[in-house]
C-alpha cells in the first residue's frame, strides 16, 4: 500500500522565513562578491588571439618622447600665440615618477576672476614649441588639458571675539574694531572667487598591453589615438582625483606669480581603468546634491591611499554600513518593545539626544562631509525618539502628554540615576564653564554662534563620556547588565573600531576624530561589566522579575 504524502502545509510547518538580519547579511555577502569580481575584471589584461586582431602599443618600442606644458586663457586654443610655454622636457623619462616645481605668471584676466588652463603635449623630441602644426596635428602627438582655476568660496577668517589683548597699546583699539567689523562683513558677503590649482598630477600608461579591435574596453576607447601603422599612441591621463581643495590658492588682484607643482607617475593598465571608473562615478554626484567638499573627501580616499589599502577601505566601508543598519534596526526594535525603564538611565538617554543635536550642529557649522553628517543626523532623530520612550511622552493630537505613573523598578532606577548625576555635576559643570571661558579668551572664532557651538561640542567630546557614569553606576548597584540592548551595543562597538580607521581617511574636525578613539574606552568598560555581571535569566532581580518571566510576558503580549 502506498503511503499518502502529507499535505503541503504540514510539510512547511517546521520551517520559518529567514529573519531580516539573515536576508540583509546574505545580500551584503552577494554584493561584496559581485563588487570584488567587477573590480578584479578591470585588472585582467584583454586576450589577443593574434597580433592582427589587436591594437599594439607604440610605447612597447620605447620611443623617445618630449613633454611640453603650456598655460592659456582659452580652453581650446587655436593659435600658438594663445599659449605660454611653462615647462619643457625634451627627453621625458616616462618610466619613473618625477615632480617639477615651477613658477606660473598669472595674467591680469585671471586676477580679475578669469579662467586659466594647462595644456600638456607628448610629442617626438624634434618638434619645437612654436610648431603648432606638429603639436596639434602631428601623427605622434598626444594631448591632454586640465583647468588650473575654479571658483570657490574663500574660507571664513577667524578673529578674537573680545578683540586684542588688554595689554596692547590703546592706539590699536581702532584697528581691532575695524578688523572685527570687516570680518563680520566678510561673513555676510562671501562669494565664489577664482582659486588656482597649485598641483596637477598626470599619468602615462606604461604597460605594453594589446587592446582587441572588436572588444575594446569602453573606458579606454575615448582616450585611444592611432598612428598610420595602426599602433595606439601613449595614453596621457590627467589625474583629477588628485586635484584637492587643500591645493587651491586664492587669486587676488596683487598675486602676479605663484608656485606650481607638476607631478608625474607611470600607471598600470588596471589602475588606469579603475581611476577612470572612479572619475566617471564622481561626475554626476554634484547634480545629486554633493558639495565640492563632499567630493573632495571622496577623492581623498582614492588619492591619499595605496591601491591595496583602498580595497581594504572599500570592504571596511561596506561593513560599516552593514553594522550601522543592524545597530539602528536592533536599537529601534529594543526601544519599541520596551515597557519599563527599570535599569536604564533616563538622564543618559536625554543627554544622548542633546549631545547628538549639538554634534550635528557643529558638523554643519564646519561644513563636514555628508559621509559624516548624514549618519549623525539619523542618529540624532533616533535619540530624540528614545527620549519620548524613556520619559513616557505621548503625542495626543497637537499636544504632548507625559504619563505620571511609573513602576517601582523605574522609581528605584531614577533614584540611583539622580544620585549619579549629582556626583557628576560637581565635576562636569566647572569643566564646561572653564573650557568655554578659555576658548573665548584665547581661541579665534568666526562668530559668537561659532564660539557657542564649539564650546558646547568641546564639552560633548571632552566630557560627554562622563554622562555614561550614571548608567555604569546603575549597573554597579544592580550588579546586572541584562537590561541593556546588547545586540545594538555590539554592532556599535564593532563600528567604533571601524571609525578608528575612517578617522585617518575621511576629513573631519579634530575633536570628532578624537571622540572616535574615546568610544573605544567606553566599549572596554561595558565589556568589563558584561564579564563581571554575567546574565542569568533564571535569577530574580531587585524588582521581583526574572529574565524568563519578562520574555514570557513579551510573548503573551
Amino acid at each position: 500500500m502506498e503511503e499518502t504524502p502529507p499535505p503541503p502545509h504540514t510539510m512547511l510547518a517546521g520551517y520559518s522565513l529567514p529573519s531580516l538580519t539573515t536576508v540583509v547579511c546574505g545580500l551584503f555577502v552577494a554584493y561584496i562578491l559581485q563588487s570584488v569580481w567587477t573590480l578584479g575584471q578591470l585588472f585582467v589584461h584583454p586576450s589577443c588571439p593574434t597580433p592582427s586582431h589587436c591594437y599594439q602599443p607604440l610605447i612597447a618600442q620605447n620611443p623617445q618622447l618630449q613633454l611640453l606644458a603650456f598655460t592659456s586663457l582659452s580652453r581650446a586654443p587655436s593659435h600658438p600665440r594663445e599659449l605660454e610655454l611653462l615647462h619643457r622636457v625634451k627627453h621625458f623619462p616616462y618610466d619613473s615618477p618625477r615632480e617639477d616645481q615651477l613658477e606660473v605668471q598669472l595674467p591680469l584676466r585671471v586676477r580679475n576672476n578669469g579662467s586659466f588652463y594647462l595644456h600638456l603635449f607628448l610629442t617626438p623630441p624634434h618638434i619645437t614649441p612654436e610648431d603648432w602644426g606638429g603639436l596639434a596635428q602631428g601623427e605622434h602627438s598626444v594631448y591632454a588639458f586640465s583647468p588650473l582655476t575654479e571658483y570657490q568660496v574663500p574660507e571664513a577668517s577667524t578673529f578674537n571675539l573680545l578683540g586684542e589683548d588688554k595689554t596692547a597699546a590703546k592706539e590699536d583699539s581702532t584697528t581691532t574694531s575695524s578688523s572685527s567689523s570687516k570680518s563680520s562683513k566678510q561673513q555676510k558677503s562671501r562669494r565664489p572667487v577664482t582659486h588656482f590649482q597649485s598641483q596637477v598630477t598626470f599619468n602615462i600608461l606604461t604597460d605594453p598591453v594589446g587592446l582587441p579591435r572588436h572588444d575594446l574596453p569602453y573606458d579606454l576607447g575615448h582616450a585611444l589615438r592611432l598612428d598610420s601603422r595602426g599602433r595606439y599612441l601613449p595614453i596621457l591621463h590627467v589625474d583629477t582625483l588628485s586635484a584637492r581643495l587643500r591645493d587651491l590658492v586664492e587669486v587676488t588682484p596683487t598675486l602676479t606669480h605663484t608656485n606650481f607643482t607638476l607631478k608625474y607617475a607611470p600607471i598600470s593598465y588596471g589602475k588606469l581603468r579603475l581611476w577612470m571608473q572612479f572619475e566617471g562615478a564622481l561626475r554626476p554626484m554634484a547634480s545629486l546634491g554633493f558639495s565640492a567638499r563632499d567630493l573632495d573627501d571622496v577623492k581623498g580616499i582614492f588619492s591619499d591611499t595605496s591601491l591595496y589599502f583602498l580595497f581594504v577601505t572599500f570592504l571596511v566601508a561596506a561593513l560599516h554600513m552593514l553594522f550601522d543598519f543592524l545597530a539602528f534596526k536592533n536599537d529601534i526594535a529594543f526601544w519599541r518593545g520596551r515597557r519599563s525603564m527599570a535599569g536604564l538611565s533616563p538622564s543618559y538617554v536625554a543627554w544622548r539626544a542633546i549631545s547628538q543635536a549639538i554634534v550635528f550642529l557643529y558638523l554643519l557649522e564646519e561644513n563636514t562631509s555628508l559621509l559624516v553628517l548624514v549618519p549623525a543626523g539619523i542618529g540624532g532623530v533616533i535619540e530624540l525618539w528614545k527620549v519620548t520612550k524613556a520619559f513616557h511622552i505621548r503625542l495626543e493630537g497637537w499636544r504632548l502628554r507625559v504619563e505620571q505613573a511609573i513602576s517601582s523598578g523605574e522609581s528605584a532606577t531614577r533614584e540611583l540615576d539622580s544620585q549619579g548625576i549629582r556626583y557628576l555635576s560637581y565635576l562636569l559643570y566647572p569643566l564646561l564653564v572653564a573650557g568655554a571661558v578659555y576658548s573665548l579668551l584665547y581661541t579665534p572664532h568666526r562668530s559668537w554662534y561659532s564660539w557657542l557651538i564649539n564650546s558646547l561640542v568641546n564639552g560633548v567630546y571632552a566630557f560627554g563620556f562622563l554622562f555614561m557614569l550614571p548608567q555604569l553606576f546603575i549597573n554597579y548597584k544592580l550588579k546586572s547588565v541584562a537590561h541593556l540592548p546588547w545586540k545594538t551595543f555590539m554592532y556599535k562597538a564593532f563600528n567604533t573600531f571601524i571609525d578608528d580607521l575612517f578617522a585617518f581617511i575621511i576629513t573631519m574636525p579634530t575633536a570628532h576624530r578624537v571622540a572616535c578613539f574615546r568610544d573605544d574606552v567606553v566599549f572596554l568598560i561595558y565589556l568589563f561589566q558584561r564579564w563581571q555581571y554575567p546574565v542569568d535569566k533564571s535569577r530574580v532581580n531587585e524588582f521581583g522579575e526574572s529574565g524568563e518571566e519578562v520574555a514570557q510576558k513579551a510573548k503573551e503580549e
